[in-house]
């Protein structure tokens, strides 16, 4: 077993394409992925303002609008259709609207409207505008409220501006960053990709050079299932059990993500998640026949596999059969546990189901690999019989001439 697991160890740092995916991937990708968002939130979002009112309100409006960290007011526009083609050409992402009769219905106490345009097609910047303009339209209401209502003392103008207190506290993301809330489902995904990605590109260089002939038991290290299976896992475990805390507690370090782990949590959800990645790879690596197979393979399925584990789109809105593939993959549980562990502060026993269904998961994959595997060893007999039998008739022919 020894033997194969050096062997491994040694296809794995001679040959550039799995030591990249093993070593450089996780390492750098990781840093690539968490600097893109170390933000965490968009600041000075532009906007476009459409003012047709000219008033000492909409200008109050336009200045606290302008004030808030988030926004940005870029431009000044004559009419919609000016503004329409900034956003067209994404110089800005929304358009603040005041009609002509804005501070004219105030002052006649009727209802006036200001007109917010976003542009939907980011999240982020859609929220950033459309919030802003919500709390700016509120502290102008408050104002407004206050100065017709006559009150006495501050005591009756906090009541008549707010008569239902309340307090916002954003749990398990108080930043309210899509870093933290992003990362830690792409980290574990990244274990099990790369895992796939490094597994499956050395089982596709062994059949083009044609090394799956070491099978053949008459080679003494190789004679047994275990072993083999066994011998290789080792190798992926032993590179990943120092690679998993670099991606998991170093790198949110790094960035300054939210992380509530504890190492002994830690540490029992990801032994069962790299042995089912493990194994899940190897069984996969089986049905790779050229080094390019894996790549296409493992690329086409990473954003499928991210939305899958019901982090990035709620796992109610996702459709049963997908919920049942999805149950099919380490990254699913692994991921669902290790966000409720780093950002919830869950302990063990509140990720049970996910706990327990890594260990199923490794479970049933090392039976599949070691069931996979006996059968390339006995089509590896068959052929090396074959070999041998069209060696002796060559012989055979060879003495007779």
């Amino acid at each position: 077993m020894f033997y194969i697991w050096a062997k491994e160890m040694r296809q794995v740092f001679t040959d550039e394409g799995v030591l990249i995916f093993f070593i450089v991937v996780p390492i750098l990708y990781p840093l690539l992925y968490s600097w893109a968002y170390s933000n965490e939130v968009v600041r000075d979002v532009p906007v476009a303002v459409v003012d047709l009112s000219h008033s000492h309100k909409s200008r109050q409006f336009i200045r606290e609008f302008d004030a808030s960290p988030d926004t940005k007011v870029a431009y000044y526009c004559g009419s919609l259709d000016e503004a329409r083609a900034l956003v067209g050409k994404q110089v800005v992402h929304g358009v603040l609207y005041f009609p002509a009769d804005f501070q004219v219905k105030i002052n006649r106490m009727e209802q006036s409207h200001v007109s917010v345009f976003c542009d939907m097609s980011l999240m982020l910047t859609y929220k950033a505008i459309y919030q802003t303009a919500q709390a700016v339209a509120t502290d102008i209401n408050a104002k407004i409220q206050v100065a017709v209502s006559g009150n006495q003392t501050d005591r009756e103008d906090q009541i008549t501006t707010q008569p239902l207190a309340y307090e916002e506290v954003p749990i398990f993301n108080p930043t309210g960053g899509y870093g933290s809330f992003l990362i830690p489902a792409v980290l574990i995904l990244i274990i099990q990709q790369t895992l796939l990605l490094g597994i499956g590109l050395s089982a596709g260089t062994a059949r083009e050079s044609n090394r799956y002939k070491d099978l053949v038991p008459n080679l003494p290290h190789y004679q047994g299932v275990f072993r083999i299976v066994l011998g290789k896992s080792l190798a992926y475990i032993m590179l990943y059990a120092v690679i998993t805390p670099y991606l998991l507690l170093i790198v949110p370090h790094i960035f300054g993500f939210t992380t509530l782990l504890s190492g002994g949590s830690l540490l029992a959800l990801m032994v069962p998640y790299i042995l089912a990645c493990v194994f899940f790879g190897m069984m996969l690596s089986c049905v790779v026949r050229y080094r390019e197979n894996v790549l296409l393979l493992v690329v086409f399925t990473s954003v499928p596999f991210l939305f899958l584990t019901g982090l990035s789109w709620p796992q109610s809105s996702i459709p049963g059969v997908w919920q049942g593939i999805a149950s099919l993959l380490p990254s699913t549980f692994g991921a669902r546990g290790f966000v409720r562990l780093n950002t919830m502060g869950a302990t063990l026993a509140d990720i049970k189901l996910e706990y327990q269904a890594l260990w199923l998961q490794a479970a049933i994959y090392f039976i599949i690999t070691c069931a996979v595997y006996r059968f390339q060893i006995i089509i590896a007999q068959n052929h090396a019989k074959e070999e041998r039998e069209l060696a002796a008739k060559e012989a055979e022919i060879s003495t007779n001439t």
